[in-house]
């Protein structure tokens, strides 16, 4: 029977190094975690598992992308749960992998998965790659001898973040795209048509109504004071990134965010979503929920869901349910609030929150479209008025001359 070299650490967390016959890999995996031990590393006695095997590559150059991160950590799940070693697995992904900062960090956690360091820690030592999140799972996966499983949930939640990004991304792109254009088109009109048409008009001597008025009024402001126009633009940008960057400014302004029509309720259904989402998977994960609600806090990109979660950190430290601080906010809606309740009644937190996610992840989804279908035609308008105006502005006076030559 074939002996096979093994590095495994005990329920203690002590590294052992020793042999073991068994017929296979998998053997030898199902052997020692009967035994309740944690695999860092498995020799085969041949070079099978060395040789390459073909994984789709990472793709690019840099700091890996948040896609980069759910496909590595998809294939290393797959491989450990098929019975590759850690070590062997990182090795792979290391050889595989096409994007070069992602291969600078696998080599360099594998090296410490080597030198006997837990593969957490290991992944603590990237911070800008993984996570908070992602690192508090993967101990709560070392601690649990369920690794594979945590890393296939993280590619879950990852690859359901992203897909909720870019349906946002999407929604937003056409109208800044078409705004950015009916911009454009105005400048070009106002500052080059707009200008040869007011001296056709001087030199006719014709008299301007004012909406012709307050174009050539326009219109020589623009040619005259272009930088001007562009110094306030950039103060202003500069003036709302600094006045943001202060927890007041933040406050204020995210609670503006929810506020606005349709543009809110998709803001305030996406928070939900990843709350959801996120707290979800790190309860069922076997993180605690204070700390639990201390990381997704941490998540949630919106000063106003921050400290709806803070407070209920705090209610939840002193012995009292955290449906009640979310009661009395103003962003969890009855339903959510009534689901959570049942949860930590029943010791089914995590499943509700699966649900709660599910539902608002197909919120957002019909909020989007929604917002997709109203936007378009509304946009078009917007550009057609403009264009209109000016035109408008333009030849009013030019009938009132032909008017008079006719007569």
């Amino acid at each position: 029977m074939p002996v096979f070299e093994y590095k495994a650490r005990d329920r203690s967390g002590k590294l052992i190094s020793s042999t073991i016959e068994a017929e296979n890999i998998a053997q030898v995996r199902d052997g020692l975690r009967s035994r309740g031990m944690f695999i860092v590393d498995i020799k085969p006695p041949k070079t099978g598992l060395q040789q390459d095997i073909k994984i789709p590559g990472l793709g690019g150059d840099g700091k890996p992308g948040l896609k980069t991160v759910a496909i590595f950590s998809r294939q290393m799940a797959t491989m450990l749960n098929s019975g590759v070693p850690l070590v062997q697995s990182l090795a792979i992904m290391q050889r595989q992998s096409d994007h070069k900062g992602m291969q600078k960090i696998i080599h360099a956690m594998r090296t410490d998965v080597e030198a006997g360091q837990p593969f957490s820690e290991a992944i603590a030592k990237h911070p800008k790659v993984f996570s908070r999140l992602y690192l508090n799972l993967v101990r709560a996966g070392e601690v649990s001898g369920t690794l594979d499983s945590v890393l296939d949930r993280i590619s879950n939640f990852l690859e359901k973040d992203l897909a909720l990004r870019g349906k946002i991304k999407s929604a937003m792109t056409y109208p800044v795209i078409v705004l950015v254009f009916a911009l454009g088109i105005t400048y070009f009109l106002m500052t080059t048509i707009v200008p040869q048409f007011a001296n056709i008009l001087t030199q006719l001597g014709a008299e301007l109504p004012l909406l012709t008025r307050g174009l050539m009024t326009v219109s020589d402001f623009l040619q005259h004071q272009t930088i001007f126009i562009a110094l306030i633009v950039a103060a202003l940008v500069f003036a709302y990134r600094a006045y943001y960057r202060t927890p007041k400014g933040r406050r204020v302004v995210d609670a503006i965010k929810l506020k606005i029509p349709v543009f809110g309720t998709l803001l305030q259904r996406t928070a939900i979503a990843s709350f959801a989402r996120t707290f979800g998977l790190l309860l069922s994960s076997g993180v605690n929920i204070v700390e639990s609600l201390e990381i997704t806090r941490g998540t949630a990109n919106n000063a106003v869901v921050e400290d709806t979660l803070n407070n209920s950190k705090t209610a939840v430290m002193g012995g009292d349910l955290m449906s009640n601080t979310l009661a009395s906010s103003n962003i969890f809606p009855p339903m959510v609030v009534s689901m959570i309740a049942i949860g930590e009644e029943t010791g089914a937190l995590d499943a509700m929150l699966g649900k709660i996610a599910d539902f608002y992840d197909r919120e957002v989804e019909e909020a989007v479209d929604s917002l997709t279908a109203a936007i378009e035609p509304l946009m078009i308008v917007f550009l057609g008025a403009i264009v209109g105006l000016i035109v408008a502005g333009m030849f009013l006076p030019m009938f009132s001359v032909i008017g008079q030559l006719s007569q």
